[in-house]
């Protein structure tokens, strides 16, 4: 079975590399205001807003910009990734005011996510380690078959992360291989480009083994 990198791993990464880089997304983080009376969904924690919804933006915001979402009296609602093209013009990535979105904030969900899966990979080694908005990091999708993780980015303000997440994958998990298979029509809808490419680490190999139970299944390109 393959083996799991967890917490040990990632106190580990967090002394070295995370705390030296320092990006701070949210230093002169740009807004998005919501309408009055249409922030109830975000106040029940949905992770969605959606075009209609929004009143204004504030400081030249892009798509993918990490922007800080506030009802029309100023409240804070939430921290989000910004689709300029999407219906869900926004996608929340933490309510919570205090947490700031850099690596370090990116690293720990990878890692928690990754943990959480630990006692799957005592039966196979073929599993979905992060599931989007279930894991906190909506428009990511990553499943690991064997010592291959094949990432989908289907998001824009995920869609600018993806050299980061491809090296946090392989922190996190200790394959040798991070492949990219972004192509699903979601992109289109958030004006995206398929793409469909190995991002890190070792070149594809011709054969990979998937376990399940006591069961061994051989897949070829």
């Amino acid at each position: 079975m393959a083996k799991l990198y967890g917490a040990a791993r990632f106190q580990s990464a967090l002394g070295t590399r995370h705390s030296a880089l320092g990006t701070r997304y949210n230093a002169g983080m740009k807004k998005m205001i919501i309408n009055s009376g249409r922030e109830k969904s975000l106040l029940r924690r949905h992770p969605w807003i959606f075009s209609s919804a929004v009143k204004s933006t504030e400081g030249n915001v892009e798509s993918g910009d990490f922007v800080r979402v506030e009802a029309a009296d100023g409240r804070f609602l939430a921290h989000a990734a910004f689709s300029e093209k999407s219906q869900i013009v926004a996608r929340v990535m933490s309510f919570e005011e205090s947490e700031v979105i850099d690596e370090k904030f990116f690293a720990k969900r990878i890692f928690r996510a990754v943990e959480l899966r630990a006692s799957l990979l005592a039966e196979t080694n073929a599993v979905r380690l992060i599931h989007a908005e279930s894991d906190g990091l909506p428009g990511l999708i990553a499943d690991r078959y064997g010592d291959i993780i094949v990432m989908q980015l289907l998001t824009a303000g995920i869609d600018r992360q993806r050299e980061l997440f491809a090296r946090l994958l392989m922190d996190a998990t200790g394959a040798r291989t991070i492949y990219e298979r972004s192509d699903a029509d979601v992109r289109f809808l958030a004006g995206l480009a398929p793409r469909d490419c190995r991002d890190y680490g070792a070149a594809l190999p011709r054969e990979v083994d998937i376990e399940e139970n006591e069961e061994r299944i051989y897949t070829t390109d």
